[in-house]
């Protein structure tokens, strides 16, 4: 018995490494190719004939790609915060509040899930145009910031957490925003960190829309300006891989930090009706 465990146990083991190295070349392709010289970025050698660090180099000092950087970490941060806001307190609604229409508004909202965002594009491009917010960072955060899917996790979990704290906290003069502020959120947090990552991986990745909201160079967020290294008549991919290498050092710290979240988010998350 212990013998057909530990055959078992070496297979899954092997399977996981070969799995793991499936997914981890891609990233060494990348990270070789960003300090290849360009003569060999099409080479099918991976290992270099030598190192330059001339592509992050220049997208440093002959691009603005710090503005960049810069603009799609406010963009992302603001963005993440505004719908964990706006979810968190439409769910407490949604799962302990009684109203008139509760159910149809509910249902309305997880209907939004289900439309997708090119059918959305051009509507939701005429009404920030008429706010006056398009070629502003602004255009792209508010529009986003709203997501049906958010709501509904969060509600889901506000379920799942029995109602005597409600009651407690009602007992002691505590109104409805204490009981949300100071009883329910700080149970919510495994589920906030899981959202909260996944929301500012979104926006950090975040191409289209900003691509049609925005046009001025100052304003570009990372990936825009990533995909403005392609000229007329050619690529420059010595910048491409550069930039694609340090846009992707934040996602890369934020995902080690929160993974324990991230699996107690997943773990904790029932779907209570």
């Amino acid at each position: 018995m212990k013998h057909k465990v530990k055959k078992s146990q070496i297979l899954f083991t092997t399977l996981g490494i070969i799995i793991g190295l499936f997914f981890i070349f891609p990233v060494i392709v990348m990270l070789v190719t960003s300090v290849k010289p360009d003569t060999e970025i099409f080479s099918v050698n991976l290992i270099p004939s030598a190192i330059s660090f001339d592509g992050y180099l220049k997208i440093f000092t002959e691009y603005h790609f710090l503005k960049n950087i810069g603009n799609s970490l406010f963009v992302a941060v603001i963005t993440t915060m505004l719908s964990l806001f706006m979810q968190s307190t439409s769910a407490y609604a949604f799962s302990r509040l009684h109203f008139r229409g509760k159910n149809v508004m509910f249902i309305l909202v997880l209907s939004t899930m289900m439309i997708p965002f090119s059918v959305l594009m051009i509507p939701l491009f005429l009404v920030t145009k008429s706010l006056h917010l398009t070629n502003s960072l602004w255009g792209i955060i508010i529009p986003v910031a709203a997501n049906g899917y958010g709501v509904y996790l969060l509600r889901q979990f506000f379920i799942t957490i029995p109602r005597d704290l409600d009651e407690s906290a009602f007992i002691d003069g505590a109104s409805h925003f204490q009981i949300f502020y100071k009883v329910l959120l700080p149970l919510c947090k495994p589920i906030l960190m899981t959202l909260g990552t996944s929301y500012f991986i979104f926006n950090w990745n975040n191409y289209l829309w900003p691509l049609i909201v925005t046009t001025s160079e100052e304003l570009r967020l990372v990936q825009v300006a990533i995909a403005g290294f392609r000229a007329e008549r050619q690529t420059l991919w010595n910048l491409t891989f550069a930039g694609t290498v340090v846009a992707s050092v934040p996602i890369f710290l934020l995902f080690s930090y929160f993974q324990s979240y991230i699996v107690d988010g997943i773990k904790t998350s029932g779907m209570k009706g």
